[in-house]
């Protein structure tokens, strides 16, 4: 704002004039003001960091012009402290009086309070307490410090009780308050003041305060928060347009709060209502700050307040909803689950009851009684003070969940008005707004439609509204249709309604400067909802439409063109009716007269009918053709709108009350329904409670319902209920609970409810679903529902262990189900209670007030999904693509076994589905008819398969256009849809040797290259297989294993981190990982995730520094193959202390996407990053979680002062894990920080990686605990300066004792040249651990109690003769070693019981897994489901023979054949196991001529190698060794390489057990038969390392081990 041309107004506060407002005092006015009226020796201007650089330099040069116009010698002081509700605090109060002090501040001195409320708040105090009193002044720098806080002498600071809780009432000298500071004041801080000034204009007691000026607001609003978000610095006069709306608003405000405080200083009555909204809002304030500002707390606190002032039946319906509107159109939230705090929070929970013993301490209340200001109208208290309210009630608002508590006894009769019609309302809202002239518009529904639709309309420019009579009447200016488009989307919730009368109205629109077109969107379910056959109807009639996500549902973006064609136009009408009166009300505009068709039967022709009989009474009049049904011509012209309309009760919204007579037996009366009603939910009474025994009178505009005695309802057989279909749910509960009919016994069947499927849930399966839990068996079909009534003494109670009922977020299910828990045997819980206020915002208030039901809140954390939802991410099929002989069928076959789903290959399904060969269809009918065969199978499994499913698609797949639509669509839609990439040479090696399908007839090379950009597009994730991983099930599936995790949420890697004491991530420094895979297994081991920091990455081929994108996939698949922990994806900015050009955003994004691709566990991205960075890598991140992370390398910011607080709220806007790394000097930094880590674990359950860099800030590492950054001595580099490795700080921590020294045992005899004890503990000592590891030689279970039971027992081994006996003195046994019947691993477990640890000793055998991967380390690979059967062998029938038996079986190989001497043994073995396991015996060189024609690909020997082999065995054994190799056949062909690598791993191999001697007779004879061998000692090492994982959740390196 420019320089006042008048001087500074005056407002008088307690006798004086000591408020000045004007614009540039701080500049031109304040210094000389100071000096000449409020003299002293010394002025102290006290500021926050964030604001001194802007003003404290204008302030000096005009203090010192000031001083030089007199000779006062008097001197000027300035201090600074950290910005943010944390430093309005006891110990930053203290170090302000000590700088004073040192500073020789005297009792003359004035402080000058710069800044917000925080400053002026807790200054304030400082001058009320310092040598017991100074002056001070005020100038306030936000606008809610200017309307609020800086006036009325409130001063105090913040405890961890509460805030405000300690201070004084302390008078400024001088409020100066100027607009200049609005000029460079960030949108939110801006806003957040609005909520002050909504606030003050609810009074009626300051003169020119009242309704009046509330209604102001109200039409300033868009005007205001416009200027407020556009870009300014001081002197840009970013409010030029909107100055004196702005001016007269302040001012007001502030005249109205310095009236109050004149006439109540110390707050003892009239004062108190200035804290509207502050006993709620302070109560969340104490939760979400600082994250969440005070205004936005109080916006919410004033829209609770207001709600329980309805509740209480104090406050109207209207008012409560024109106040919410009034408030979000400042941008401000009205609900602590706004999507704005919810990020801003992080998601913070603010429990009912924490918030009520917040309030608790609140000033205002009397003693142990809540007080709250309560409003009886817009502008009007309902008392002069604060109300008491009982907490039962102030739990009820605050709650998500209403308790209904069924009655003893009902009124007798009860006289009910519900809103207005919500069919009517938005159709009104459309006739008024493209009418002319004013009509004032009675009965309105309030509700989220209503205002979804009037804002969008306002948005357009279609009308000009206002509020009269209390909010009652809405007074709307229609401007006959001049529309222009909208410049922000139209955001319309989950409102049906609005969204499909928008559709058409917004093509009326013409381009506007601001934009082109509109665009029209809406919540997660809306988005879900059809609006296809309105859409179609439109483009046909030359509507320009484009879907911006899923095909047929929003959003939707309509080009501005003025209109549609008119002429015929065609809709089918069976979905919604609102379609028709879409199109209906829209047509007078059309640019020819309409004839609008409908084919099929028009679903609710009462709503049509009620259409055009509204538009009549408009003034245009629709007729219906002569000659043919379903037609109505409608002729051009413009509506001109009615001087009063007068809107009817909803009628279906009716039904409940009137239900709630039927059910109960006693009368409603609902006076403004009856039979001269516009809609059909008007006919219920007659057509469905009269048939169910109930009385019913209805004149033309009133019904009343008198129901049978309690529990006599009939059932009313079938009933067509498509006239009302809305009302088919209450109709339902009725039925739950009705006895058998005349004719129809118990059964009520619904039909003519096709549309309720796609309403706001599928409400058909809703209703089965929620009926269920009362005891009630209902099923659906297309058209209907069938309820099967059980007498009402029969009914169950939902209770509250499956959560009571839920309500889908759908309001009409909520109100049905309401009335059932009314008649339950015990109270009900209703979820989401506050979705009724999308119709009837008061129901429960009328629930509570007229038929005396007994309400309670509760809060319900989980709730469930369905009626018609659709299926969860992990639920939804999967579909691979990528070329032919990349590998897409056997990761499929992969990610079948992992999700336990069948695998469908699209070929192999089209040839089933045809009866003959892809390569004979190409032959005979040609690529083109391939093509359209292959997509009519991709449509078929969209449609009959959507869940549970595993599609390996065709490498051509997306050579067809529709194809490429349909799984992008997909894949928008939630779904996964992987690239499976390999090289591509290899591909074209493989493809050039196929010969089982047919060649390409062009170069492969040119496929790739013209194929790949669909293959990304067409995809959501991908996965690179190296060449060597193809195949084999340690490195390829392995690594497609762990990514197909990740990217369904299955591997909940966060959760397995932050269930341990301390966790580490390794930063991986080499700038290839491809010759390093031997230091990164190494570097990894101990570590809980690997952190690939790709700004370290070095490409051969950038030539900018940037590595590529196919480099960097190529870099992260190379290391999925390598290690089997979770993945970090880092790209550090030098900024931030790494390599990666800081302002290349672009390319950042790009990479940050391409991990998120590859499916990556955690991705860490840094908070400076640009906000559209951000918000696009949040909004698609999927299952992985975001470390969001800022790094000061510059030591700006320090620990102690709170300068790191708004680093940590961004990081809790964007992140699942929050990581600030600063730089230490010395320890202090140390202690700081860790103070800083209390705080935050305090605040928010978000986990936290809090270190400082440097030599100096170790102790910080050591101390992090969760996720600390470490190194290893492997690694060329160190990622940072001052980083450890993990072993360095597990020492640390062991002296520390934070890891207390275990002992570990070997158990057995004889086992003294057993090597296990000198392998443990050479592990230990490279990880870092303190533990011992010992032979203790037994064969009695007996003397071991005293070790395993012992306190520092960490674990122990088992061997021969105790792997069966150990057994018994253990508390639990795992699955896989009561099946193999033998332990080999012992491991302690610590369970929490009654808040008391308590010791479990587990047993297991790992045996089994030793010998896997003992096996895939020397190349045998497992069998997937896309191979030819492989059989396996194990040798022997002891206990060892169990454990291979189950090793092999977890190899799918199958069958397994059992070879021992005698059958007797063998055949109990087989019978021990289940069927699956396929066990076959073999006892004679016969049996295996007649079971086997090729080798098995795997032989387990058990038996000892000392003695002589039995002879039969040997031939048998023989026999087998000598069988010609199985061929590398696959069940599905051409799905794997057949290279020299794969050959090489397709030898049989034989595992020998025993360990001595190293050349056992049975590795002699495989060898010369041409197996490859494994010696017995490979699997004590790998059992070993799978022990110790057990013990210490360290996976050891087994070749480092080996």
């Amino acid at each position: 704002m420019a320089a006042p041309t008048t001087a500074p107004t005056k407002v008088s506060i307690l006798g004086k004039e000591n408020i000045i407002v004007g614009s540039d005092l701080w500049r031109t006015f304040v210094a000389q003001d100071l000096i000449a009226n409020i003299p002293s020796s010394t002025y102290v201007l006290i500021t926050d960091t964030n604001i001194s650089h802007l003003y404290v330099p204008t302030f000096e040069t005009s203090f010192r012009h000031a001083l030089s116009e007199g000779d006062t010698g008097a001197r000027l002081l300035t201090y600074e402290i950290p910005p943010g509700e944390t430093s309005k605090s006891r110990s930053t109060k203290a170090e302000v009086e000590d700088w004073m002090l040192s500073q020789e501040c005297t009792r003359d001195t004035v402080i000058i309070a710069l800044g917000g409320g925080v400053i002026g708040d807790m200054i304030g105090y400082v001058a009320a307490t310092f040598m017991r009193g100074v002056r001070f002044v005020q100038v306030p720098t936000t606008l809610l410090s200017m309307v609020d806080s800086s006036i009325g002498g409130k001063t105090a600071i913040d405890t961890p009780l509460g805030k405000n809780l300690i201070g004084a009432f302390w008078q400024p000298e001088r409020i100066y308050v100027d607009l200049q500071f609005l000029e460079s004041l960030p949108p939110r801080e801006f806003i957040n003041g609005m909520a002050e000034i909504i606030k003050a204009s609810r009074r009626s007691t300051a003169a020119i305060w009242n309704e009046e000026e509330f209604a102001a607001l109200e039409k300033s609003a868009g005007a205001i928060t416009d200027a407020a978000k556009t870009e300014g610095r001081a002197g840009t006069g970013r409010f030029a347009h909107t100055r004196e709306d702005l001016m007269r608003i302040i001012l007001g405000s502030i005249r109205v709060k310095a009236h109050v405080v004149s006439a109540d200083e110390r707050e003892s009555g009239l004062r108190n209502l200035l804290n509207f909204g502050h006993s709620i809002g302070h109560a969340f304030e104490a939760i979400l700050t600082p994250q969440v500002l005070h205004g936005e707390c109080v916006a919410i606190g004033m829209v609770k307040e207001a709600e329980l002032a309805r509740l209480l039946g104090v406050m109207k319906p209207g008012a409560v909803a024109r106040l919410a509107k009034c408030i979000s159109s400042y941008g401000l939230p009205v609900s602590a689950q706004d999507a704005r705090i919810r990020k801003l929070s992080s998601g913070k929970q603010c429990p009912p009851d924490q918030l009520i013993s917040i309030m608790g301490v609140d000033k205002k209340n009397d003693g142990r009684k809540k007080k709250v200001v309560l409003l009886s109208a817009i502008g009007r208290t309902h008392e002069t003070r604060a109300s008491v309210v009982a907490d039962k009630d102030i739990k009820f608002v605050l709650s998500s969940s209403a308790v209904v508590v069924p009655p003893r006894t009902f009124p007798d009769r009860v006289t009910c008005t519900p809103p207005g019609s919500k069919s009517i309302s938005n159709r009104t809202l459309v006739l008024a707004a493209l009418g002319t002239g004013v009509c004032r518009i009675r009965n309105l529904l309030h509700s989220d439609d209503t205002e979804y639709m009037l804002t969008a309309l306002a948005k357009l420019g279609g009308v000009s509204y206002s509020w009269e009579e209390e909010g009652e009447v809405l007074v709307v200016n229609g401007r006959g249709g001049s529309l222009g488009a909208s410049s922000t989307e139209l955001y319309l919730g989950n409102a049906g309604t609005a969204s499909r009368f928008l559709t058409t109205v917004v093509a009326l629109a013409k381009p506007s400067p601001e934009a082109s077109r509109t665009i029209l969107t809406g919540n997660a379910r809306m988005k879900e909802r059809p609006i296809h056959s309105l859409v179609e109807s439109l483009r046909k009639n030359g509507v320009e439409i484009d879907y911006l996500e899923r095909e047929k549902s929003l959003p939707i973006a309509v080009t501005a063109a003025g209109g549609f064609a008119g002429g015929d136009i065609n809709l089918a009408a069976t979905v919604s009716s609102q379609y028709v009166s879409s199109i209906l009300m829209c047509a007078p505009y059309a640019k020819k007269p309409v004839t609008l068709r409908l084919s099929g039967k028009p679903i609710s022709q009462l709503y049509i009918d009620m259409t055009i009989a509204m538009m009549g009474s408009f003034g245009i009049h629709v007729r219906s053709a002569e000659d043919e049904p379903h037609a109505y011509h409608i002729p051009q012209g413009v509506y001109r709108n009615p001087e009063e309309y007068v809107i009817e009760s909803d009628a279906s919204s009716a039904t409940y009350p009137l239900a709630m007579a039927a059910i109960t037996g006693s009368t409603c009366t609902v006076p403004n329904i009856g039979s001269a009603s516009l809609q059909g939910d008007a006919r219920f009474a007659v057509d469905v409670l009269r048939p169910m025994g109930c009385v019913v009178e209805q004149t033309g505009s009133s019904t009343t319902v008198t129901g049978p005695a309690k529990g006599q309802l009939k059932a009313l057989g079938d009933i067509d209920m498509e006239p009302m279909t809305d009302a088919f749910l209450t109709a339902s509960v009725l039925a739950a609970v009705a006895r058998p009919g005349k004719d129809s016994g118990n059964v009520t069947r619904i039909t003519g409810i096709a549309n309720q499927h796609v309403k706001e849930c599928d409400r058909i399966e809703a209703v089965k679903e929620q009926l269920a839990k009362y005891g009630v068996e209902a099923h659906g079909f297309d058209d209907g529902i069938v309820i099967h009534g059980i007498p009402l003494e029969s009914l169950k109670s939902p209770g509250d262990t499956n959560g009571g009922v839920c309500c889908y977020d759908d309001h009409r299910v909520a109100m049905s189900f309401s009335v059932l828990a009314t008649v339950a045997p015990a109270p009900v819980q209703i979820q989401e209670r506050e979705c009724v206020g999308k119709t009837w915002p008061g129901w429960w208030d009328t629930l509570s007030q007229l038929f005396k039901v007994d309400l309670e809140g509760r809060v319900v954390e989980h709730t469930e999904t369905g009626g018609g939802k659709g299926p969860a991410l992990s639920e939804k099929s999967i579909f691979i693509i990528g070329m032919r002989g990349a590998g897409k069928s056997t990761m499929a076959s992969v990610a079948a076994s992992i999700l336990d789903w069948p695998v469908v290959d699209l070929d192999r399904e089209l040839e089933r589905k045809l009866g003959r060969g892809v390569r004979d269809l190409i032959k005979s009918d040609g690529w083109e008819e391939f093509r359209r065969q292959e997509l009519d199978v991709l449509r078929q499994v969209l449609a009959e398969k959507p869940t549970r499913n595993v599609f390996a698609c065709g490498g051509g797949i997306v050579e067809t256009e529709e194809a490429r639509h349909l799984l992008k669509e997909y894949h928008k839609r939630g779904g996964i849809v992987s690239l499976v990439d390999r090289e591509i040479e290899a591909v074209i090696e493989y493809l050039n040797s196929d010969e089982n399908r047919p060649a390409y007839g062009e170069d492969i090379m040119g496929v790739y290259v013209r194929r790949k950009p669909w293959y990304l597009e067409c995809s959501n994730y991908e996965f690179h297989i190296q060449a060597a991983d193809v195949g084999s099930s340690t490195l390829g599936p392995s690594s497609f294993a762990r990514c197909l995790n990740a990217i369904t949420g299955r591997s909940r890697a966060l959760q397995a981190i932050e269930q341990k004491p301390h966790s580490f991530f390794v930063s991986l420094t080499l700038p290839n990982l491809g010759p390093s895979r031997s230091i990164v297994k190494a570097a990894s081991v101990g570590s809980d995730a690997v952190e690939l920091r790709v700004d370290l990455l070095e490409d051969p081929a950038a030539s900018d520094g940037i590595p590529s994108r196919e480099y960097v996939a190529t870099q992260l698949a190379l290391l999925r193959g390598m290690v089997t922990v979770p993945i970090i994806f880092t790209v550090r900015t030098r900024a931030q202390g790494g390599r990666f050009p800081d302002n290349s955003s672009d390319a950042l994004l790009k990479l940050l996407l391409t991990a998120l691709r590859m499916g990556v566990e955690f991705l860490d991205v840094e908070i400076s990053s640009p906000e559209a960075l951000l918000d696009r890598v949040t909004a698609q991140k999927g299952m992985t979680q975001i470390i969001a992370s800022h790094h000061d390398p510059e030591r700006r910011l320090s620990w102690s002062n709170g300068s790191w607080i708004p680093y940590y709220n961004k990081c809790l806007q964007h992140g699942d894990i929050v990581k600030l790394v600063g730089s230490a000097k010395g320890e202090e930094d140390n202690y700081a920080l860790g103070r800083f880590k209390l705080w935050a674990a305090k605040e928010h359950s978000t986990p936290l990686i809090v270190i400082n860099m440097g030599n100096e800030g170790a102790l910080s590492r050591v101390c992090n605990r969760f996720l600390t950054p470490v190194t290893h001595a492997a690694l060329p580099t160190k990622a940072a300066p001052g980083q450890l490795s993990a072993a360095d700080i597990r020492k640390v921590l062991s002296v520390l004792e934070e890891i207390q020294a275990r002992r570990f045992f070997l158990f057995g005899k004889p086992i003294s040249a057993s090597p296990s004890p000198e392998l443990h503990t050479q592990i230990y000592e490279r990880t870092g651990l303190p533990h011992s590891y010992s032979r203790h030689e037994t064969d009695r279970v007996a003397d071991l109690e005293h070790i395993i039971r012992s306190d520092d027992f960490g674990g122990a081994s088992v061997t021969i003769p105790l792997k069966l006996d150990i057994m018994s003195v253990l508390d639990e046994i795992s699955p896989e070693a009561k099946l193999i019947g033998a332990v080999n691993t012992v491991v302690p477990t610590e369970l929490v019981e009654a808040d008391k640890k308590k010791m479990r000793l587990v047993g297991h055998n790992t045996d089994w897994k030793g010998m896997i991967l003992a096996l895939e380390h020397a190349g045998a690979r497992s069998t997937t489901i896309v191979d030819a059967a492989r059989a396996g062998v194990v040798i022997g029938n002891g206990g060892t023979a169990r454990a291979a038996i189950y090793a092999l079986h977890a190899m799918r190989h199958t069958p397994i054949y059992i070879v021992g001497r005698s059958r007797e043994k063998l055949a109990r073995l087989a019978e021990s196991f289940p069927k699956d396991y396929d066990l076959r015996i073999l006892d004679s060189a016969e049996a295996v001529d007649a079971q086997l024609q090729a080798a098995p690909s795997v032989a387990i020997a058990t038996v000892p190698a000392s003695g002589s082999l039995d002879e039969t065995v040997r031939e048998t054994i023989q026999r087998v060794l000598q069988l010609p190799a199985a061929q590398p056949n696959r069940a599905v062909q051409g799905s794997r390489a057949s290279d020299d690598t794969t050959a090489q791993r397709d030898i049989p191999t034989l595992l020998e057990m025993a360990y001595t001697p190293r050349l056992t007779p049975l590795i002699d004879l495989a060898r010369k038969a041409g197996w490859r061998t494994i010696p017995g000692v490979d699997v004590l090492v790998a059992q070993a390392v799978f022990q110790f994982e057990l013990w210490t959740g360290i996976l050891p390196n087994y070749d480092e081990v080996k």
